[in-house]
């Protein structure tokens, strides 16, 4: 008995002998990885305080990033931008005396309504609902003896496409009116939900893309985040100018979803969101697109 607890002692010693040496292991090992860490964060922070700004990631990017090379020099080119074309037929229509029937009449110049174009859509106490730009270029119309019909008139267009030039610079400032801010919050809710809700044949939110995969190739086009910043645009495959609400219901074709109605409240929901997500990015359009 004498010799078995002999024994169990001795193994004892050795087995705190052991605990020791891997307890001292392991705390040599600590002081080898802090080391380490150190010497990696400290020229980085030495770095750091002279650094320039980052350059902003690909989310906040305009889509105006995203053109061939061949857009971009169409684009900085007056002569051979089709968009000049909108852009002098707005001013015709805004028009630049006090002559009856003219937005001049109203407004006056057209810089006088230079934020215009950042702030919708806006809430409408009047209908009840969210109104864009071109909504209210139609309401203001109809005060006329030459009201204007569609979204996709050309001369709504051509007006927007003057409003949106005369506000570059600017970022989008779409934000809850004082007395409807319950409405307006519920609709910003209902085009988030709208953004990340799968639809179509296709099964795809507009997420997928504008989110998850900017960057990538999709056909002859380059994905963007989505940003609202170019519009209204000339898109070359439409050979016109078009408004949001009609590249909204192309990207619902293009996922085979139902398409809504032009200037349904659905789009006007999702204008909205897209437009309070480009955090602060300044208005460049109108633009030119694929």
């Amino acid at each position: 008995m004498a010799l078995v607890s002999l024994l169990n002692l001795r193994a004892f010693k050795h087995g705190l002998m052991l605990l020791a040496l891997a307890l001292l292991a392991l705390a040599l090992l600590a002081l080898v990885l802090l080391a380490l860490v150190l010497l990696t964060l400290l020229p980085l922070a030495a770095r750091a305080q002279n650094a320039s700004p980052s350059p902003p990631s690909a989310h906040q990017l305009s889509g105006n990033q995203f053109l061939s090379p061949t857009l971009k020099a169409m684009q900085s080119d007056a002569s051979l931008n089709p968009v000049s074309l909108w852009l002098d037929q707005g001013r015709s229509l805004w028009g630049s005396t006090p002559e009856k029937q003219s937005c001049f009449q109203c407004h006056g110049d057209v810089q006088t309504l230079k934020s215009a174009a950042s702030q919708h859509p806006k809430w409408s106490a009047r209908l009840n609902r969210l109104v864009n730009l071109e909504d209210q270029i139609i309401t203001c119309s109809e005060r006329t003896s030459r009201p204007l019909r569609g979204l996709e008139n050309l001369d709504v267009l051509a007006l927007s496409a003057l409003l949106h030039h005369s506000s570059q610079g600017l970022a989008f400032q779409v934000s809850a009116p004082p007395q409807h801010a319950q409405q307006w919050q519920a609709e910003l809710n209902a085009g988030a939900q709208l953004f990340t809700t799968r639809k179509g044949a296709m099964n795809l939110a507009c997420t997928h893309c504008h989110d998850l995969n900017i960057g990538k190739q999709m056909r002859a086009d380059i994905i963007s985040p989505g940003h609202p910043t170019g519009f209204p645009i000339f898109k070359m495959s439409w050979q016109s100018m078009g408004s949001i609400d009609r590249r909204l219901r192309a990207c619902f074709s293009g996922v085979q979803a139902e398409v809504p109605a032009p200037g349904s409240i659905e789009l006007r929901r999702l204008e909205l969101f897209l437009k309070s997500r480009t955090q602060g990015l300044p208005i460049d359009g109108p633009s030119l697109r694929r």
